[in-house]
């Protein structure tokens, strides 16, 4: 049997606080399994939240691998430089009918779920109940022009009329939460209508990283298995913006005592404060659950 062709994998961190734990274990990952076959491993730094985004912790996150051994290949991606590219991407969709801008505030949402007997449930909770869709191009036009602030939503339900209706999967080679693995089917309207463009950022998470994954050739996003819902509306993305398909490799969280994940805003073990306690790097990968996995060089 042939063997398998090289990966390319990636890290894409967001500089709003410094890594953790959790992202000693993503980065090891990644990293071993590109490397196993001679493959590239990449870091893009996901940096469009320029509210929360800081330059001393992009800085942090490029010392922390430094020192935790993980070197990448090429250049650092920083998604700051593709905001062009993103806008355009979402002109597009709207143009093709595949978005529509969004009036809500998050209060008014809240009070509409409130008010239904059944509101839809997405894997995080109740899913936007699609109160925007339905307006017409005209006071769409309106309100825009009237300088009402929007966000601007994926129309998922036309997107899927767009792909004909044809089933789409994903291949997972890791684990879901419920240990999944191999070919996955996607179901579209699991998450509803998400947010593509937002009133703060001009763009969001699941735009802005399908378009990277395929600009940077990504073959294989390896990431926490908190993300594997995510994955169904990314793929949707992919089908209808034409873009490439990677493999996903989810794999186990970090967790603390109480089994909760750790999490930047809560600062729970920084690699930075524990290298200044006197750990050294591979004790820290080993206390990640990642011992060896940055053992293999290029």
């Amino acid at each position: 049997m042939a063997p398998a062709p090289p990966e390319t994998t990636r890290f894409a961190p967001s500089p709003s606080g410094r890594l953790h734990l959790g992202h000693a274990l993503a980065a090891a990952t990644a990293r071993r399994l590109a490397r196993a076959g001679g493959g590239r491993f990449l870091l893009r730094i996901e940096d469009i939240d320029a509210a929360r985004c800081r330059p001393e912790f992009d800085a942090g996150i490029l010392e922390d691998l430094a020192w935790l051994g993980l070197s990448w290949d090429g250049p650092v991606l920083r998604q700051s430089t593709r905001l062009d590219a993103y806008r355009a991407a979402l002109a597009e969709l709207g143009a093709r009918g595949l978005g529509y801008p969004c009036f809500c505030t998050r209060a008014e949402i809240v009070a509409e779920l409130a008010a239904m007997s059944a509101a839809p449930q997405g894997p995080e909770g109740p899913v936007y109940p699609g109160s925007c869709r339905a307006l017409s191009p005209a006071e769409r036009e309106r309100r825009i022009a009237a300088g009402e602030p929007h966000a601007w939503r994926l129309d998922v339900a036309a997107c899927v009329a767009a792909l004909g209706g044809h089933p789409l999967g994903f291949e997972e080679t890791g684990r879901g939460p419920a240990g999944e693995t191999g070919q996955q089917e996607v179901l579209p309207l699991l998450s509803g209508d998400v947010v593509l463009g937002r009133k703060d950022l001009g763009v969001s998470y699941h735009l802005a990283l399908v378009m990277d994954d395929h600009l940077q050739g990504v073959t294989l996003v390896t990431r926490g298995e908190d993300l594997f819902a995510a994955t169904h509306i990314q793929r949707l993305l992919q089908a209808v913006l034409g873009l490439g398909v990677p493999r996903y490799h989810h794999h186990r969280l970090v967790r603390d005592a109480n089994g909760r994940r750790l999490a930047k805003r809560d600062r729970d073990r920084e690699i930075a404060a524990l290298r200044a306690a006197g750990l050294a790097p591979g004790d820290v990968l080993a206390l990640a659950g990642a011992g060896g996995l940055a053992a293999v060089d290029s």
